[in-house]
């Protein structure tokens, strides 16, 4: 790398790092800047930007222009057809996973890739996923949905463990979002699509502005406004449907939706800027507001079987259901209610029903009220915002420095709609907010780098710098009657709004702590041809102690073509505030029956009872091994890695409470014991090993009279469980090792003419392991698939252009669900299996304009 060159990217390193363009750059820098721009990464280094092909570690660059042309409005979804390492699930009836979708970097969790923005930690959200579909339960990890496509310059996708660089939770690797930063012109984009089932119309207006801030600095701002109808792909239950056909009134059909959920008002803006203070120093300052509402169905109430509203739990002697009769004037008060078993398909048309409940005055089931059943809706109003300030330079000494504060702050306001509670009798309402979830955190960091000259080697680097990091989990109670326990309680009607109760008081608070970091990371070029690198962290928590990981990377030029890299690195991933004191009740299958389990801290007594101990660090050793060539116009990548992780933290199976559990707990102290049926909480509890390789391969060149580009990009990826204990199951290691498809591939072309461009990408996804609703006995086997999305735009003149294009073209669709232990396909309303790696909405077709200026 010659001298000329290194000293423009040194000048970059500001402007790319931040999202800004440094004011006193020379005019070669900025011509390296416009050439380079997409090929050049900070992620990955602490010295200057370096290219794609110059990286020891894996990193892939996806440009603003080629996330616009996705098709998508969500950001994940346009990184998954972007980057075959990650996957992306849909997650029907997941309680508040469905409001905040996680997505999977290498096959691990959501919690374990670190997201930057302009190379700053972004803040998590406040969504713990409960119901993640097993390699995401219990994980907390940021929102990234969030930020907007016109926002972006690019994205950096750094496929390596780095938390001796940057700190907890990168693991598999980091993303770094780089905002724009022009100074002028901008662009106006309307956008409309809709499925081919004719649901899930979304509408979408996003835009973007560069301005002047005065003659040193600027102002780019962008935002996105849409909305997405919800998506249905359902059959109606048998359950459901045998009452409809004995005439049971109020039965909706379908009575449950598996699908998309609604999402209204979703609007975002993110600014970004950079002043020029002259003496080659300049200040910055980033951030975003973003709001929308969140609904999405949930679970159908059996009106005979649905227990702690519809039955006691008890059956007769010959295995019939006991009805759930409220005794109105109080248990030995007055006259009493006589038992009623539901013997017919219909218990409205019994005569002891008739007798006994709707003749009595004095006794009340909820047949009378909702007769049907009912179907909670789950939803909620998501804000998050962040603001960055800093400043950054060169001392006299020739030493880089930057100074950041960071606050980032999410929070989730829930709300269940078309339930009821119970306890409260005919009294209840329907409608519920069961409380809220604030997730806060505050970054303060020093960084300084300096370029050495040493006559013995061509270039030395030195990087050193603090981070200081507090973050909170703050949960606020929902309304009285979200949790209250009504005069029916001890009737045995449950407690709280049913499928999501409120968090109570008691529960209420805020849980914080804090943590401090030292780094120093060092990086040599040898020799022309061999770069070495080391860094090391020291990282301080005020809750669990402390922790030291390193990491090691080399690249070695063979020929001016072809390179050979690696790296050596430990990792740790603290488990969030969230994770460590949460608790909540939450409605899922066991065993393919519907109920109700609490999810408690793992310091709660009744978490202790069943063996749970307080939450560590998850800790991780990784390496990778690749080569990099460049043969004419052709671009290769070719990376192995392997992450070993020790202590993993999920939650556990549920268990349910014994007699001896209950009076145990009893005697501790612990208050409504006898309300809860099952338990689980958060552990340590299994160790894992994910390999693979990644292959990456791009080419340019001129082809039917125009500019082509073709991209392919391939993954393998498996985990494997290493050791369990009974608190993890057997069904959950099956949902770790299997879920994911093993082989992911993605190939792009595209084209380009003065007034016209195109391009096709066929998507491929491997077998994967079918899950429905959570249940071990709906495991099936999931095709494999191949999809095509394609794009066509038309340049009416250089401000308007016009663009159609499509998603999964040819409606490819998910595995129907196929019961292997010869169950009912439809009794739970699903038609696909959830853990389709493609989703399960099929073909997506849309239109779009776009005004630039």
């Amino acid at each position: 790398m010659s001298t000329k060159f290194r000293a423009t990217t040194l000048a970059l390193a500001v402007g790319v790092a931040l999202g800004t363009a440094p004011s006193y750059a020379a005019e070669e820098a900025e011509s390296v800047k416009e050439e380079k721009v997409e090929r050049i990464a900070v992620v990955g280094s602490r010295g200057a930007p370096r290219s794609v092909n110059d990286s020891p570690v894996p990193i892939d660059i996806i440009g603003g222009d080629e996330l616009a042309k996705g098709g998508n409005t969500d950001m994940l979804e346009l990184l998954k057809g972007s980057v075959p390492s990650l996957n992306v699930h849909s997650n029907p009836i997941s309680d508040a996973a469905s409001l905040v979708k996680p997505a999977n970097l290498r096959g691990l969790s959501s919690d374990s890739t670190l997201i930057l923005v302009n190379g700053k930690r972004r803040h998590r959200a406040s969504v713990i996923a409960l119901l993640g579909g097993g390699i995401n339960d219990g994980a907390q990890g940021p929102d990234i949905s969030v930020i907007p496509s016109s926002a972006l310059k690019q994205v950096e996708v750094l496929r390596d463990g780095a938390a001796a660089q940057y700190g907890s939770d990168a693991i598999a690797g980091v993303m770094n979002f780089v905002l724009k930063d022009d100074s002028d012109g901008g662009n106006l984009t309307v956008r409309a699509g809709s499925y081919y089932e004719g649901d899930g119309d979304t509408l979408e207006v996003s835009g973007n502005i560069g301005m002047e801030l005065t003659k040193d600095g600027f102002i780019n701002a962008s935002f996105q406004y849409k909305n997405s109808d919800a998506t249905s792909r359902s059959v109606q239950r048998t359950d459901a449907a045998a009452f409809d056909a004995v005439g049971v009134e109020g039965i909706e059909d379908p009575a449950q939706v598996w699908g998309s959920p609604k999402i209204e008002d979703d609007y975002t803006i993110f600014i970004n800027s950079g002043l020029d203070l002259g003496d080659n120093k300049e200040a910055y300052m980033f951030g975003n507001f973003s709001e929308r509402d969140v609904r999405g169905g949930f679970y159908y109430r059996n009106p005979h079987t649905r227990g702690g509203v519809y039955s006691n739990g008890d059956t007769d002697e010959d295995g019939n259901p006991n009805l759930l009769i409220a005794d109105l004037d109080g248990i030995g008060v007055g006259g009493s209610c006589s038992p009623v078993n539901i013997t017919t398909d219909n218990v409205l048309t019994q005569d002891d029903y008739i007798n006994n409940v709707v003749n009595d005055d004095n006794c009340f089931s909820f047949n009378e009220m909702l007769p049907g059943g009912f179907t909670p809706n789950f939803g909620g109003n998501i804000v998050d915002t962040s603001l960055t300030m800093g400043t950054r330079g060169e001392l006299d000494n020739g030493v880089m420095y930057d100074v950041s504060g960071s606050v980032g702050m999410n929070e989730s306001s829930y709300v269940i709609y078309d339930t009821l509670n119970a306890s409260l009798g005919p009294e209840t309402g329907r409608d519920f907010s069961p409380g809220k979830h604030r997730q806060l955190e505050k970054t303060f960091n020093l960084d300084f780098n300096k370029e050495l000259e040493l006559d013995s080697i061509s270039y030395l680097m030195v990087a050193a710098g603090y981070e200081w990091h507090a973050e909170s989990f703050e949960v606020t109670a929902g309304d009285v009657d979200s949790y209250i326990a009504g005069p029916y309680t001890d009737q045995g009607f449950g407690i709280g709004s049913n499928g999501f109760p409120g968090f109570k008081p008691e529960s209420a608070g805020v849980f914080s702590r804090q943590n401090y970091a030292f780094y120093v990371d060092v990086e040599a070029e040898i020799t022309e041809d061999l770069l070495l690198g080391a860094a090391l962290r020291y990282e301080d928590y005020s809750s669990f102690g402390d922790d030291t990981n390193y990491k090691i990377t080399a690249q070695y030029n063979v020929t001016e073509d072809f390179s050979l890299r690696g790296s050596i690195s430990t990792g740790f991933r603290a488990p969030t505030v969230g994770q460590a004191n949460y608790s909540n009740v939450q409605t899922s299958l066991d065993g393919g029956v519907l109920s109700d389990s609490a999810l408690l801290p793992a310091t709660n007594p009744v978490a202790q009872q069943l063996g749970a101990t307080e939450l560590t660090p998850e800790e991780s050793e990784s390496y990778t091994l690749g080569a990099v060539w460049n043969i004419g116009e052709v671009f290769i990548t070719l990376d192995y890695y392997n992450i070993q992780v020790e202590d993993r933290i999920s939650q556990s199976d549920k268990y349910s409470l014994t007699e001896g559990d209950k009076a145990a707990l009893k005697l501790a102290g612990v208050a409504n014991v006898d309300s809860i049926q099952q338990v689980s909480f958060f552990t340590n509890d299994f160790d894992t090993t994910t390999q693979g390789i990644d292959l990456i391969a791009n080419y340019s060149t001129a082809l039917f009279e125009g500019d082509s580009v073709f991209s392919f990009a391939y993954n393998y990826n498996e985990t494997e469980v290493d050791s369990y204990s009974e608190v993890t199951g057997d069904f959950k290691v099956s949902r770790l090792e299997n879920d994911l498809p093993n082989h992911r591939a993605t190939l792009t072309w595209s084209q380009s003419y003065d007034d016209f461009s195109f391009f096709v990408r066929g998507n491929y996804y491997g077998e994967y392991q079918g899950v429905h609703v959570d249940y071990d006995a709906t495991i099936g086997d999931g095709d494999a698939a191949l999809l095509f999305d394609a794009e066509a735009s038309y340049f009416i003149n250089d401000a308007f252009t016009v663009s159609v294009g499509a998603q999964n073209i040819f409606d490819e669709q998910a595995t129907k669900i196929n019961r292997q232990d010869g169950g009912d396909d439809r009794a739970w309303g699903g038609v696909y299996y959830e853990t389709s790696p493609f989703g399960f909405n099929g073909g997506y077709y849309y239109v779009k304009a776009t005004y630039n200026f």
